[in-house]
């Protein structure tokens, strides 16, 4: 057969798979080579001006080159760690998704406490929901992680993708406004602020969270809020968006975490989302309507949980999905504040800027729109998650779930072939932390222990 004839031949969809499979696995490969490399001349460049700025003499300066290089080597040592189920024990089940479950789990060695997120490969090649993990995955390392979750290391086996992150003993806001019922405004304004400064962390990256809900605000040991479960979050690359992946389903690659390119990025300012994704009661009409949105979403996402902390429940909430969309899209009519419940115009002012049509909500021009609002006059920006928060927590020990459901136990942790893949580890930052350079950042999710 000449190079003519097999050039005219119709490739078969097993060779269109590979070929994806393998562009996507070069790209993603140079793409963190050259991310590696220029994060550490950034680490490097720090470091000069950092020692210009104290005046260090030539001998000091010296030192401090040779103490960090020592450092860079012991980053990439500990990036390399390959770890697999058998470093951990688990511990028990704190919360379960649609496509599997996270577990409180002991590293054996250490003994450190970690939420491990365990997701079935085969239920997320069957879901269209590749492009979402890998969305998530991405999140994780970029964004802020005084804000979302944060993740240590990830790997996988033949069944199962292990995403390893901090346990956040406080639970979730939805948890918490269960026993609660209602918030004070105090309360609510405190809460609201830091989802604020949360979400936009994100928005700043490219990406929408897209369910944005009480489920997903986890509290840390001190209460402060934390952004939760990145499933269906979208933006930036071509690898975040489902129909990528539609050509992959009849023969999964082996490595799912490298399915990772880095392609054309996609600002979320210059491009809309259409899939209808998100928990009914707290979705944006305009994600309904499949016709385009932007980051804008989260903002009404946020306006119902505003609602719910301060008159007890979503102002959507229904019996059925049907007829919470109903409300949803009839907004104008079915968005009323019950006289019995008394709020202060100031919050419903607030509540009735974020649930709005897109084009008049607070927030289209900039953050700052919704921190200048009257309901956050007494906000202290710059430093909210120093001041305590609003609702302390109450935590017994390193492990205590009392603040998660109880579940029962499951096979999803059955017997695989488990190997490693690079891992994000907190001792690495740690290192790096000593000498003040910019870190590598590596952040995580945590799946809310409802779905």
């Amino acid at each position: 057969m000449t190079v003519e004839t097999a050039a005219a031949l119709p490739m078969s969809n097993h060779t269109r798979e590979r070929v994806t499979v393998a562009k996507l696995t070069l790209e993603n490969f140079y793409s963190t080579l050259l991310t590696q490399h220029e994060e550490r001349e950034m680490r490097q460049k720090k470091l000069e001006k950092a020692m210009d700025e104290e005046g260090l003499p030539d001998e000091e300066k010296v030192m401090r080159r040779s103490q960090h290089a020592r450092k860079e080597t012991e980053f990439l040592r500990l990036k390399r760690t390959r770890l697999g189920l058998d470093d951990f024990e688990s511990l028990k089940v704190i919360g379960r998704g649609a496509f599997g479950e996270v577990r409180l789990v002991q590293k054996k060695d250490t003994g450190h406490i970690y939420a491990m997120k365990i997701l079935r490969k085969a239920d997320m090649l069957e879901k269209e929901q590749v492009a979402h993990i890998r969305a998530e995955r991405d999140i994780l390392v970029e964004a802020d992680g005084a804000w979302v979750v944060k993740m240590f290391y990830s790997f996988q086996d033949k069944r199962n993708l292990y995403l390893i992150m901090e346990f956040l003993p406080g639970g979730d806001m939805m948890t918490l406004l269960m026993k609660k019922d209602t918030l004070s405004e105090e309360a609510t304004q405190f809460y609201i602020a830091e989802t604020v400064l949360a979400i936009d962390s994100i928005h700043q990256l490219g990406f929408i969270h897209r369910d944005i809900k009480p489920d997903n605000l986890l509290l840390d040991s001190r209460g402060h809020v934390k952004l939760s479960d990145f499933g269906l979050c979208t933006g930036l690359k071509k690898a975040h968006r489902t129909e990528f992946y539609r050509n992959l389903t009849h023969n999964p690659p082996s490595d799912f975490c490298s399915l990772a390119p880095a392609l054309t990025f996609i600002f979320l300012c210059d491009s809309q989302a259409y899939s209808t994704v998100g928990t009914p009661d707290y979705i944006a009409p305009e994600v309904f309507m499949q016709t385009g949105y932007n980051k804008l979403c989260d903002w009404w996402s946020l306006g119902v949980i505003m609602y719910e902390m301060l008159i007890g429940y979503p102002p959507f909430c229904s019996e059925t999905p049907q007829e919470t969309y109903r409300k949803v899209m009839n907004w104008k009519e079915t968005l009323v504040f019950p006289p019995e419940v008394p709020i202060s115009e100031r919050a419903k002012d607030l509540i009735l800027k974020y649930c709005t049509d897109a084009e008049n909500r607070v927030g289209a021009v900039s953050v700052d729109e919704i921190k200048n609002h009257q309901f956050f006059e007494s906000v202290d920006w710059e430093h909210i998650r120093e001041r305590p928060a609003a609702i302390s927590i109450e935590i017994k020990s390193i492990d205590d779930t009392s603040n998660f459901d109880d579940f029962p136990e499951s096979d999803i942790l059955q017997p695989g072939s488990s190997h490693g893949i690079f891992c994000y580890t907190l001792v690495a930052k740690l290192a790096l932390m000593q000498t003040s350079f910019l870190i590598l950042k590596t952040s995580s999710i945590h799946c809310s222990q409802k779905d």
